[in-house]
């Protein structure tokens, strides 16, 4: 029996296609041209970043924008190069050709419990994108989407779940535990997609569902061990998104935060 795709996916097919396009509306609410890919050579401009408390900076802004009709705001990312959650919005933001500058926040560090960094996020995850005077901190909510992904998976396997699981149970037991979780999770989306996906997850264009799944299928296999043979259809998705300028753009391993 054929199981059709979730209605979020089919949502996400239809209302937000990852293409770049003139008009970014439905994305951030502005209008963006002329924009580039973010190479790993971005420079990261710490004055372009939106001030989170009341400073000069602030005010030479909002005296930039009432006498500047052309002045366009500058997307700021803060991110953290291990976290699959801000690399999906890496990915999607490539994909719609907007640049952005990076700021990183080490979560190994704790830096995202600084007090400048609870004003953005108070909850203390990444990514956290600010936009003028918007600042939207939840990649589900940057991307306007939902899914099995972000739902059912990837939840299990962030840094602060699996160190609360490797002080009750051990770091083998913990892997374990998230490497459960992550096939159940690819074996559901492996019988909601085999026979309708495309190149790509609902068809032969990237859409939402492939900005969430890519990242989470390279966290699987590298960090847990996951053989995607298993799951055909899924590793055909990926094999398509890697082929991919934006999806190598949006590696872990480029990002100005990277370590060996």
């Amino acid at each position: 029996m054929k199981i059709n795709p979730p209605m979020l996916l089919q949502i996400s097919r239809s209302y937000i296609k990852l293409v770049k396009a003139d008009n970014f509306q439905l994305w951030f609410g502005r209008h963006f041209s002329n924009t580039v890919t973010p190479t790993t050579n971005s420079i990261v401009d710490v004055s372009l970043a939106v001030p989170i408390s009341g400073s000069s900076m602030e005010s030479d802004n909002s005296m930039k924008k009432a006498t500047d009709s052309t002045w366009v705001s500058k997307i700021v990312l803060y991110s953290f190069w291990q976290s699959s959650c801000s690399w999906r919005v890496r990915f999607a933001l490539n994909l719609k050709g907007l640049s952005y500058e990076y700021r990183a926040v080490n979560l190994g560090k704790g830096e995202q419990f600084t007090s400048e960094f609870d004003k953005l996020n108070p909850l203390h995850y990444v990514p956290v994108l600010v936009d003028g005077d918007v600042v939207i901190s939840d990649s589900y909510a940057i991307l306007l989407a939902a899914s099995i992904v972000s739902s059912n998976m990837q939840p299990l396997h962030m840094l602060s779940v699996l160190r609360y699981m490797e002080e009750r149970v051990g770091p083998e037991e913990k892997q374990l535990w998230a490497k459960f979780h992550i096939q159940k999770g690819f074996g559901a989306l492996e019988k909601l997609l085999t026979g309708s996906a495309g190149k790509y997850a609902t068809g032969d264009e990237v859409y939402m569902a492939d900005v969430f799944l890519a990242p989470q299928i390279a966290v699987a296999t590298k960090r847990f061990d996951i053989d995607m043979s298993e799951f055909p259809t899924l590793r055909k998705i990926y094999d398509s998104c890697e082929a991919l300028p934006e999806f190598q753009a949006s590696l872990p391993e480029r990002q100005p935060d990277a370590s060996p």
